[in-house]
Order: C-alpha cells, then structure tokens, then sequence
C-alpha cells in the first residue's frame, strides 16, 4: 500500500495523521529524499530511516496531534553525527536532513437530510470543500440528481433512508446537521433525534419563524429543555442575505455552515 493509499484510508476512517516527509538531504542519511512516514496517535506507516531521526519525527507528530488547535505545517533539521544532541540514540551518518510534517486533519463533516431543491444547490457549493458531504432522502429519484454533480473535493455519501434518524444516528461526532425535507413531520422527528444525540456540531433548519415557534413547543413538549431545543438554528442562513431562490438560499446556508465551520 502506497503512502497516498494510506492517507486516503485514514481518511476514510476519520483518523487524524501526520504525514512526515524526508524534505531535503545534505551528506549521508538511512533514507533519501522524498521517503514518507504517517503517524497516528497510535500507529505508524512507512519510515524515513528509524532511529533518533525517526523517533524525534515521530514524538513531535504526536504533540501536533494532541493538540487543540489546528496546526500548520513545520518544518525540522536534524544533525546526524556523534555530536548532535540524540534523545532516542546517536545516529553517525554525517549527514543533515529536514524533515517536513504536515497534518492530515479529519475533514469536517456535514450531512443534509432533504434533497430538494434547496438541497441539491447546497450539496453543489459544499461538494467544492474539503469535507465529507452525508445526503440523505427518502425519496431514491432525488438522490439520483447527484449524478448530475460535477466531480468533487469533498467526499459525498448519498444515504437512501425511509426513516432519516437511521443515518443520523451513525454520524460521527460534531457533525453539523441541516435539516430541510419534504415533509414538516419528518423534519420535526429529525430535530428531536438529532436533539437526543447530543454530540453534534450544530444543527439548521429551514424554515420560517412560525414553523419553529410550533416546533420549539412540540420539543419542549417531547421532554427536551427549553435551552436545548434552542441551540436548534431556525431560519438558517445568513439573515441579511435576501432571495428565494433555491440557489440562492443554498448560498446563504452555506456560507453561514462554513463561518460555522471556522
């Protein structure tokens, strides 16, 4: 399995990873330039030649990985002679090498229930993002207008489910979830399960003021607090943002999703 195989595995499987590449090489060193290394927080793939060299790449990817924030990449040189201070053993190459690290975050992840007319727009304008794109219908013949996407960044999951709490249920943790189905029933039933979770990034739904104030007391009726079902955004969308066209409310969501999203 390639280095890029990996990546795209770990990525899959929404694991966060450090990919450590041998940049440059000046004199004698175990590896040559361009070798590669992914590091999880508990696994490693590949090598760019054991040893202080590696282990010193090595504990520093993990500390990028236990960080909070979001890390850019960095840059380390590395001294590879008797001389140079050795924390997991002396490597006598003679050489010098710097190695690149370069975080591979787990791509935010959003999932749209409705494929409407609203829906599909928005899926047009995330499907440029780097992010995971969760499209859930009950109807199979909307689902199938994705095909009509253009190829994208973000990687998308078309979700077909009678019942949109089966897919919502299995989101990983701190999705955001928008909400804009056919049906007001479904989207209420939606709101109460994504409500449950607990877990969740954020949660839209389209509408307008008067369908949320019937939703907010039918939560609250549902045993939900009132300061729960208030994290529940309704109307979604950037508020200063006029038109109703589909494509344009998508817009809106979508930047707002995003400004979210940070």
């Amino acid at each position: 399995m390639t280095w890029m195989d990996t990546a795209a595995e770990l990525r899959r499987a929404r694991v966060p990873a450090v990919l450590v590449t041998l940049a440059s090489v000046r004199g004698h060193a175990p590896r040559e330039a361009g070798a590669k290394l992914i590091v999880t927080a508990d696994d490693l793939h590949g090598t760019i030649g054991g040893g202080n060299l590696e282990m010193t790449a090595v504990t520093r990817a993990r500390e990028i990985l236990a960080a909070e924030s979001d890390s850019e990449p960095e840059m380390l040189t590395l001294r590879l002679n008797d001389k140079a201070p050795a924390k997991y053993g002396r490597q006598c190459c003679g050489g010098e090498v710097s190695v690149l690290l370069e975080p591979l975050p787990v791509p935010a992840s959003v999932a749209i229930f409705g494929a409407g007319n609203i829906g599909l727009e928005l899926t047009r304008i995330l499907a440029r993002h780097d992010i995971d794109v969760h499209v859930s219908d009950s109807r199979p013949e909307h689902l199938e207008e994705l095909d009509r996407l253009e190829p994208s960044v973000a990687q998308i999951h078309r979700e077909f489910a009678v019942v949109g709490e089966e897919v919502l249920v299995g989101l990983p943790a701190g999705a955001h979830v928008l909400i804009m189905t056919h049906d007001h029933a479904e989207d209420l039933h939606l709101c109460d399960a994504a409500l449950t979770r607990g877990d969740l990034g954020s949660i839209g739904l389209i509408g307008s003021s008067a369908k949320w104030q019937r939703f907010r007391k039918n939560l609250v009726a549902e045993g939900h607090t009132p300061e729960t079902v208030d994290t529940i955004d309704c109307p979604i969308g950037l508020p200063d943002l006029p038109g109703k066209q589909p494509a344009t409310i998508a817009l809106s969501v979508a930047a707002d999703l995003l400004r979210r999203m940070g």
